[in-house]
């Protein structure tokens, strides 16, 4: 089993950066692809972005590309995701997810982490 161990977030005004991290309790977290993911009240949950096991493959969803950037470090075995000219509309409850399947990454995962809130003023 692994644990996921968000930190970051906060209240921002808009423009501002944010970094999220999320840490694995497991050194074999490595062998995870690992996904970020928001939930604003009242809506859906969304994927935001994913990442592959060694870190050389990464995807994001349309909406935050050019601003957001996930990244990994597995000698930490932490994910990160940063996040840059926030927008009102990024406000949400983010969770980062672990999935033995890159492929699957992008629609959820095995193990959650227990959430952060971002929210951004404007």
């Amino acid at each position: 089993q692994v644990q996921l161990v968000q930190s970051g977030g906060g209240l921002v005004q808009a423009g501002a950066s944010l970094r999220l991290s999320c840490v694995a309790s497991r050194r074999s977290s490595s062998t995870y692809a690992m996904a970020w993911f928001r939930q604003a009240p009242g809506k859906e949950r969304e994927f935001v972005a994913r990442i592959s096991m060694s870190g050389e493959s990464t995807d994001l969803a349309e909406s935050v590309k050019g601003r957001f950037t996930i990244s990994r470090d597995n000698a930490k075995n932490t994910v990160y995701l940063q996040m840059n000219s926030l927008k009102p509309e990024d406000t949400a409850a983010y969770y980062c997810a672990a999935s033995r399947w890159y492929g699957t990454a992008r629609t959820g995962g095995e193990y959650w982490g227990q959430g952060t809130q971002v929210t951004v003023s404007s």
